[in-house]
């Protein structure tokens, strides 16, 4: 359940980081871009966990 609101708080805060590098000028561009990458390689690892874990508990009859 927890990496589930992980998961969820990564993906709201990539969304914000987009928009907030999408809205500012230049001087952000960079280091949100940067920001941005690491929210979605996150959110990516907390799927990946989430997929095994569920494809674990279905094979042991959870």
């Amino acid at each position: 359940m927890r990496l589930r609101i992980s998961r969820k708080e990564a993906k709201e805060t990539s969304f914000w980081l987009r928009l907030i590098t999408e809205t500012n000028n230049e001087t952000f561009k960079e280091e949100g871009i940067r920001f941005n990458n690491e929210s979605n390689e996150l959110k990516k690892i907390f799927s990946s966990i989430i997929y095994k874990k569920t494809k674990s508990d279905t094979a042991k009859g959870l």
